[in-house]
């Protein structure tokens, strides 16, 4: 979230709190009892959206984790990828000795 976004969001639950304020009076409400009602509004939504927020942390639902799982998968596919051209690039006797370097493949035993 850019930081534009979070003054609008900040300036929207600020207009929520006027509306509901208003909304309250309109219903027929005293000022007082609709301050009291648009406030508890506001707190609900501010517990409801920071519940959600500790909900996606616990969760590892974030948008940057998200974004890195993504990413990782995507590099090791590309990595996985290149590697497998380059393996098949190599000779079959390439390939084999590559294999028992990185202890792929056993040693047959010799009849």
């Amino acid at each position: 979230m850019t930081r534009g976004q979070s003054l609008l969001l900040g300036l929207g639950v600020f207009a929520l709190g006027g509306v509901g304020y208003w909304g309250f009076q309109a219903v027929g409400m005293e000022e007082v009892s609709a301050g009291i009602a648009a406030e508890a509004v506001l707190i609900l939504v501010v517990v409801g959206w920071t519940g959600s927020y500790l909900f996606r942390v616990v969760t590892g639902k974030m948008s940057f984790m998200e974004q890195r799982r993504q990413y990782r998968a995507g590099y090791d596919a590309l990595t996985e990828e290149q590697l497998q051209k380059e393996f098949d690039a190599l000779s079959p006797g390439e390939q084999e000795k590559l294999l028992r370097e990185i202890g792929q493949l056993k040693d047959e035993p010799e009849v």
